[in-house]
């Protein structure tokens, strides 16, 4: 998978961005940075300045990409969620049991995260921390209704709809396929939230892990 995911080029809604990071080596420097950045600071305390420092460039030169820190949020979101399509489809393509399909694909969006080196730049486990912290900061916002239309949230919701189809094929009847899904995919990285710093109000841990607990869920819910 890790070949096939080297090949691909993630396709970020350009209305995110004012010049596509991809285009250059400052470009992906800054994306490289602001996820080590965000990790180690938290996005609340991280600035345009103190990534400047850290990447020894003028505060100028990144908005000369980005328009404000939100607008990064959102492209490391969707970098994250299109990267987990790309994983999700090669994961489920030719599988024909579709309860099997179901398997892999909550697999894909629950569990934990390792670098897989599909992009030199970006450290996908890294990336996947700032996820599970920082990714409801992008959807809960005044802006939302106006940046959904304009397509910021496609890919996460793209994410979303392919495992409802999959849903629909395990049991047709089920008429809550998207609450469904969506409380799985926004609800691991909650759990994986509480893992991290709340452990005494989730039952997921290493050896009982979110993973496990969405698979019998799912299970349970439709059969």
């Amino acid at each position: 998978m890790n070949t096939v995911l080297s090949n691909l080029k993630i396709q970020i809604n350009e209305k995110i961005y004012v010049k596509d990071p991809e285009t250059s080596a400052l470009g992906k420097k800054i994306i490289e940075q602001s996820i080590l950045l965000i990790h180690e600071i938290g996005f609340d305390n991280f600035t345009f300045k103190k990534l400047g420092e850290k990447i020894k460039s003028n505060e100028s030169s990144i908005y000369r990409y980005f328009e404000n820190k939100h607008k990064l949020l959102v492209y490391l979101s969707s970098w994250h969620w299109s990267w987990m399509e790309y994983k999700l489809v090669i994961a489920t393509t030719n599988v024909l049991d579709p309860k099997e399909k179901l398997r892999k694909a909550i697999t894909i969006v629950t569990e934990k995260i390792t670098n897989d080196n599909s992009a030199l730049y970006i450290n996908e486990a890294v990336l996947n921390k700032i996820i599970i912290s920082e990714f409801t900061k992008t959807l809960h916002t005044k802006e939302i209704d106006q940046e959904n239309k304009e397509g910021f949230f496609l890919i996460y919701k793209r994410v979303i709809n392919r495992i409802v189809a999959i849903v629909k094929e395990v049991n047709p009847e089920y008429p809550f396929s998207k609450s469904l899904i969506s409380t799985i995919v926004e609800g691991s990285l909650h759990q994986h939230f509480l893992m991290d710093h709340l452990k005494t109000i989730t039952d997921c841990t290493d050896s009982e892990s979110t993973t496990d607990f969405y698979q019998n869920l799912a299970e349970k819910v439709l059969s």
